[in-house]
């Protein structure tokens, strides 16, 4: 059990003392905010000022964060291990560290090959400052109690995009595209940084837990290695639906008629339909196994893919279940490998579950590309349902086997 800045139990995680967990959380929320923006959500205001000053392609300045992502997902496992080894604060610091060299990079940047390898230093920070690894550091601290608080972080996330892009198109317009990243840069050492090193607690290193046979408290079996196996293909797939449709869903509803100042405005409600849905989550979560969270999700993502891909005067509706969808997908990617394989283990898990979820997010774009090309919207959006259908499929059956006392796994009310 663990209380306030207590964390962990004897046997499972080391005893450290740690600022107020409110305190922790909302540190952890600043940066995650800006985290996000300053990588993921960065080209979506600067590629068209990059590609303007440049004269490089779009493809290749949008490339730059798949590039990120794949690197993310190669480095993830490692970032994991040292988590479990070390605690999440020189992993989350050096986060801080290597996304500011790589913003640094980037607005020094004047040839795509030094473009390209910024994007390789800030797909290294991505992949040990993300919601993954701020996950584990969570679960390591708190323990069984940390699915509030990674709930509570989601929902910092959530206004990412709300902050980031208007302050990207400010910095911009104020500073140019170089500026902005230097700004960025900034932000990641002087403010980012020492939340990390001021807020986390320094905890002594130990060895990294390898064995499958590490469970939470009460579990008397391990889990099937197709427990594992379920879980990661379904948040990966996941991942794809969501990356592919940030991309694209502009583009989609476009294409199905709508006029760019209405899309836009539809667009604007995925928003705060995750946020809503994850202060629902937040408000019930103490009533539900976390794989409810998660049946949730995929369920609501399905229907709305198939509101949407139905079209007419139920694209209002599908884009506020698909919303909500993404939203749970969210706080079920960070709660649900806890409730399954217990804190020891927690990090380790998360490294190994982000490492084909990033790889996935890199091509998905390109995937969605290609879908619209060869199928047009509609086509676009049946592979995207079908995913999601399938999806919503591996979900049930891993509840099922996670019902199955043969697993081991915490019972689920």
């Amino acid at each position: 059990m663990s209380r306030g800045g207590v964390s962990g139990s004897a046997g499972d995680v080391p005893i450290v003392k740690a600022p107020s967990r409110a305190l922790v959380i909302s540190g952890l929320g600043i940066t995650q905010i800006f985290a996000w923006g300053t990588s993921y959500y960065l080209p979506a205001v600067l590629a068209a000022p990059i590609v303007a000053d440049t004269g490089w392609s779009l493809a290749w300045v949008v490339g730059g964060l798949s590039l990120g992502l794949l690197t993310a997902g190669i480095v993830s496992p490692r970032v994991g291990r040292a988590i479990a080894q070390r605690g999440g604060r020189p992993v989350l610091a050096a986060s801080a560290g290597l996304l500011a060299a790589g913003l640094l990079a980037l607005a020094a940047a004047h040839s795509v090959p030094t473009f390209l390898m910024a994007w390789l230093v800030i797909g290294l920070g991505m992949g040990a400052g993300l919601y993954d690894p701020a996950f584990a550091t969570l679960g390591r601290l708190y323990g069984e109690s940390g699915r509030s608080a990674i709930t509570t972080l989601t929902l910092f996330g959530g206004f990412a995009s709300t902050v980031c892009w208007p302050l990207s198109a400010f910095l911009d317009a104020s500073l140019g595209w170089r500026g902005a990243c230097l700004a960025y840069a900034a932000f990641q050492i002087v403010v980012a940084l020492p939340i990390y090193l001021l807020l986390l607690p320094r905890e002594s290193r130990r060895p990294a837990t390898t064995r499958s046979s590490a469970l939470a408290p009460g579990r008397t079996a391990p889990p099937r290695a197709g427990i594992f196996l379920l879980l990661a293909t379904t948040i990966t797939l996941a991942s794809v639906i969501s990356t592919a449709m940030s991309v694209h869903l502009l583009t989609i509803l476009q294409a199905k008629g709508f006029a760019l100042a209405v899309v836009v405005s539809l667009g604007a409600l995925v928003g705060p339909s995750q946020v809503t849905a994850r202060a629902i989550e937040m408000a019930i979560a103490r009533y539900h196994h976390a794989i409810w969270t998660k049946l949730a999700a995929t369920s609501l993502v399905t229907a709305g893919l198939a509101a949407m891909w139905f079209g007419g005067p139920v694209v209002t509706l599908a884009l506020v279940l698909y919303g909500a969808g993404i939203g749970l997908e969210s706080i079920a990617r960070g709660t649900l490998p806890l409730a399954i394989f217990g804190p020891e283990r927690y990090p380790i898990v998360m490294g190994r579950i982000a490492m084909p979820s990033l790889i996935a997010q890199a091509v998905a774009p390109t995937i969605g590309a290609l879908l619209l090309k060869s199928g047009g919207p509609d086509g676009a959006l049946a592979a995207f349902f079908a995913v999601a259908a399938c999806n919503a499929l591996l979900a049930a059956v891993l509840c099922f086997f996670l019902r199955s006392p043969r697993t081991g796994s915490a019972k689920i009310a």
